[in-house]
């Protein structure tokens, strides 16, 4: 008796031991689970910031590019006039805002190492003058779309008239050869105004020998003969005084030379002449520039975009004989001093446009700069 009740004593004190010591492997045992399936769990979802923030950039930049190329099909295939339109208008807001970009870099580095504006290099100095007035140009659409729902009326203006709206980013190929022959024409109507007041100032010119000078080279140009460097920089002493220097000009004579550089006439007189100095001073500073750099240098689209500035209309001509009227240009140009350009023979240069543009091009096929258009042609 005494030795079952000992026996049961120690079942009981055995059983109570071991319950619990069944229950502590299985916590252990699901701990270990736990933690067995939750290591590489946290490893996968729970990346670093930084991982997590390029994760999503590039799958929004994959899936936007998915939907970007969808939707450009979409509009090829069901809209293609107006696909063509979009595609120019994307591609010209992409190369606008590198402009932009270029720019800002440009006038940083200006700001930083304390550089002025004509001693930069030629490429760098051409940017920031055109970039300039791409921007005035955009400017009247930035007004006209700050009204509320004006932005309808500034797509459908963009439209109808892209040449006066848009910078050249915007325009098609076709449209961009129209719209610089369209610009062009505006500038020859003012040739044969400033032909007839050269010719009429003649006899006001004191000096024998440059009257005589002005007469043949008047002479010249109505017969369709180019005029030489020689000639033109023979007649410097005119165009610095009295009666063709920039202060005596009257406000007709300057319309006609702003009409000329297709720069707006519709200013007052004082205006004008600050206009015509500021500009004719921007292009000998680029001119002396270029001299630096060499005409060899350029491309042909650079080539073309310098001499049309100065006057010619390129886009008919052959490189060759762009190179070669844009080095006689600088020949003229870089023979002027920088004291010569505070204000009075700026118009030199004006009407060497209209001088030195009139060779005959027999070849062009267009015409732009044949007989037809000699003596006046800029």
């Amino acid at each position: 008796m005494a030795l079952s009740r000992v026996c049961w004593a120690r079942a009981v004190l055995w059983g109570s031991a071991a319950t619990p010591g069944l229950h502590v492997p299985r916590k252990l045992q699901l701990v270990r689970c736990g933690l067995a399936w939750g290591a590489p769990r946290s490893s996968k979802l729970h990346l670093s910031p930084k991982a997590d923030v390029k994760s999503l950039i590039s799958y929004v930049a994959a899936k936007t590019k998915v939907i970007n190329g969808k939707y450009h099909r979409f509009l090829g295939r069901h809209f293609p006039r107006f696909y063509v339109l979009y595609t120019i208008f994307m591609k010209g807001l992409q190369m606008f805002w590198a402009d932009a970009k270029k720019a800002r870099r440009i006038k940083t580095n200006m700001w930083k190492h304390n550089i002025k504006f004509h001693q930069l290099p030629y490429r760098e100095m051409e940017h920031l003058r055109q970039f300039r007035r791409d921007v005035t140009k955009c400017l009247f659409l930035g007004i006209i779309s700050i009204p509320p729902f004006a932005n309808y009326l500034v797509f459908l203006l963009m439209y109808l008239f892209p040449r006066q709206l848009l910078i050249q980013h915007f325009w098609t190929p076709k449209q961009q050869i129209d719209f610089l022959d369209i610009y062009h024409a505006l500038r020859k109507q003012s040739h044969p105004e400033i032909l007839c007041y050269l010719e009429k100032v003649i006899p006001l010119i004191s000096d024998a020998g440059l009257r005589w000078h002005m007469t043949e080279l008047c002479t010249k140009i109505q017969h369709g003969t180019h005029p030489t460097v020689h000639d033109i920089l023979a007649l410097r002493q005119c165009f610095s005084n009295h009666p063709l220097g920039m202060n005596q000009l009257h406000a007709l004579q300057m319309k006609a030379l702003s009409r000329a550089m297709l720069l707006t006439p519709h200013l007052p007189p004082f205006l004008l002449r600050r206009r015509l100095n500021t500009h004719m001073a921007v292009i000998h500073q680029l001119d002396k520039a270029l001299a630096k750099l060499g005409v060899g240098q350029l491309t042909l689209q650079e080539v073309k975009s310098a001499c049309y500035l100065r006057g010619l209309n390129s886009t008919h001509i052959a490189e060759e004989k762009c190179r070669t009227w844009l080095g006689e240009w600088l020949q003229i140009s870089c023979s002027l001093k920088a004291c010569e350009y505070q204000g009075r023979p700026t118009n030199l240069l004006g009407v060497q446009k209209c001088f030195q543009s009139t060779r005959s091009y027999q070849k062009n096929p267009r015409g732009d700069c044949g007989v037809g258009y000699h003596r006046y042609h800029l």
